[in-house]
């Protein structure tokens, strides 16, 4: 089975709330996503998801913590994404990619439809949230 490996954003303003970003093209068209992408040859997890996010976004990130690695097997690939804890470095967000975008609180993250490798990083968010 064909290996993919990415990094994604779980980035969060000050009020708490996480950017959830809605794909526009694909398979999953419509389904949302924390956003990020694949990682280049020779590139660190920050490094790959600074650039995505810039070629995303057009925005800066500020890269912290790990929030969790997931290993998830679609029907034709297997997916490894490694989660990390972002902050935008200003308030400069363009969707480049994405057909659109929200800021949810981690009790509102349910109220879209979350690519299924995204689940299991909704219900760890929630489960922090909630201790």
């Amino acid at each position: 089975m064909k290996r993919i490996e990415v990094v994604a954003a779980v980035i969060y303003d000050g009020d708490g709330r996480i950017f959830a970003t809605q794909r526009g093209y694909g398979e999953w068209k419509d389904w949302w996503e924390f956003p990020g992408g694949k990682m280049e040859p020779g590139e660190t997890p920050q490094q790959a998801l600074k650039r995505e996010i810039h070629e995303e976004l057009d925005a800066d990130i500020e890269v912290g913590e790990l929030v969790q690695t997931v290993e998830y097997d679609y029907p034709a690939f297997h997916l490894t994404m490694h989660c990390f804890r972002c902050k935008l470095g200003n308030d400069h967000v363009e969707l480049l990619e994405h057909e659109a975008a929200k800021w949810l609180y981690p009790s509102e993250l349910d109220s879209v439809r979350w690519l299924p490798a995204d689940e299991d990083v909704i219900s760890l968010l929630q489960r922090v949230e909630r201790d």
